[in-house]
């Protein structure tokens, strides 16, 4: 099965995948979220090939994550903004970020990433919790359900 075939398959993870689950993807989205929006700014800090980054921006604003907003008209020029299908990702940031700081520092020598929550100023970690019960998730206490399409024809 080929890579771009992954979107078709009845899977909510090799459906997300097939748009942003190569690294350059992903780490074009943080670098949206660190405010980076032009194209040269992304292959100056990701130092991306231009082909392989239009590409990626190229898929991310046809999967509705980015939209290409004109910032210049002579000559045009674009930048790239986080639309709220986007925005959604966050979490994913963060916990790819979380599990980086716990897992892939065992000598301490990279920097470890700490987020404040701009509302009460505090460090943050990302937690995943039940949205019933309250309870933090782990993956011994969850159990997967395939649900029927529910569209009717």
């Amino acid at each position: 099965m080929k890579w771009q075939e992954q979107g078709e398959l009845n899977c909510p993870i090799a459906r997300s995948l097939a748009i942003f689950g190569d690294r350059w993807t992903l780490l074009i989205i943080r670098h949206c979220f660190l405010k980076i929006r032009r194209f040269d700014d992304f292959q100056k800090k990701l130092g991306v090939t231009r082909h392989v980054l239009a590409e990626r921006l190229n898929r991310l604003v046809e999967s509705k994550i980015l939209e290409k907003v004109a910032y210049q008209d002579a000559p045009k020029r674009y930048e790239y903004r986080l639309t709220e299908r986007g925005l959604a990702l966050y979490p994913i940031i963060l916990a790819i970020s979380h599990w980086g700081n716990s897992w892939l520092n065992d000598h301490g020598e990279f920097a470890q990433v700490s987020y404040i929550h701009r509302n009460c100023g505090q460090k943050t970690q990302t937690v995943m919790c039940c949205s019933a019960c309250g309870e933090v998730l782990n993956a011994r206490d969850m159990l997967p359900v395939f649900e029927e399409n529910q569209q009717s024809g």
